[in-house]
């Protein structure tokens, strides 16, 4: 059978999970822990057909959180699944180094993940604020009584073009100001709706300070909506992002996308 794997840690970090701790599943699945070179996965029988349920989710959260009260914890998206025991216990010892060098860089810090999209008439307003071609086109068909068909569809276009081109801008915006409050930076895939989405590595310690800047970053930028989630466990820098240094033996893992 399938094994579903819940995050991986240190072995000597791993304190004894409690009895009635269950995984995903329906009933919940026994979770277990493999160990090999010194590294600890918290893992489970996979069930078949899992689906990303709240009851399912919050039980991965569960087994993860239970993991974290010992020491840092790599913790691996809903759904990782190896092919059986065998082959956690492989990569473990395969990847030891890197998975003790990320360890060790996530220790004492948590992720924050910050979204953010145009608040349609704030942003419409603020376009046609710092563009007089725009405010003039505005003017003329205003004048003209809403103007002619063509010149609707112009005008249209190129406001179009102008809050495309603002969503790259603000979004570099949100970043740097959030930025020298974290200590890296991942980008998540663009999705729809989203101009930004973009995760933080925080140290605890310093959530407060992070909180502080993005609610600084709400008042600077009043035309956009921005969403904070966290703090998370550190599922974006399971392997180094772009904003750190890859360790030698970093590389693409399966478990952690």
């Amino acid at each position: 059978m399938s094994t579903y794997v819940y995050g991986i840690t240190a072995a000597s970090d791993m304190s004894s999970l409690p009895e009635e701790l269950g995984g995903v599943g329906e009933p919940a699945l026994p979770v277990r822990v493999l160990t090999a070179s010194g590294l600890a996965a918290v893992v489970s029988d996979a069930p078949e057909g899992l689906r990303p349920k709240r009851r399912d989710l919050l039980a991965h959260q569960a087994v993860l959180s239970e993991m974290g009260a010992g020491g840092c914890v790599l913790p691996m998206r809903f759904g990782s699944v190896a092919p059986d025991d065998e082959a956690v216990t492989g990569v473990l010892a395969e990847r030891a180094e890197h998975y003790r060098e990320r360890l060790e860089a996530l220790e004492g810090r948590v992720e924050y993940n910050v979204k953010g999209s145009h608040v349609e008439d704030a942003v419409l307003h603020r376009v046609m604020a710092e563009n007089p071609e725009l405010r003039g086109m505005a003017e003329a068909n205003r004048r003209a009584g809403g103007g002619s068909y063509e010149d609707k569809i112009r005008l249209g276009e190129m406001v179009a073009a102008a809050v495309q081109a603002r969503e790259a801008e603000d979004a570099r915006e949100v970043v740097h100001a959030l930025e020298p409050h974290a200590a890296a930076v991942s980008d998540g895939p663009p999705s729809t709706g989203w101009l930004v989405n973009t995760s933080f590595l925080v140290d605890r310690e310093a959530a407060e300070e992070f909180v502080t800047a993005v609610e600084r970053a709400r008042k600077d930028l009043p035309h956009l909506d921005l969403r904070v989630n966290g703090p998370l466990p550190p599922y974006s820098f399971v392997e180094p992002g772009p904003a750190e240094p890859a360790s030698t033996t970093a590389g693409a893992d399966a478990g952690a996308e």
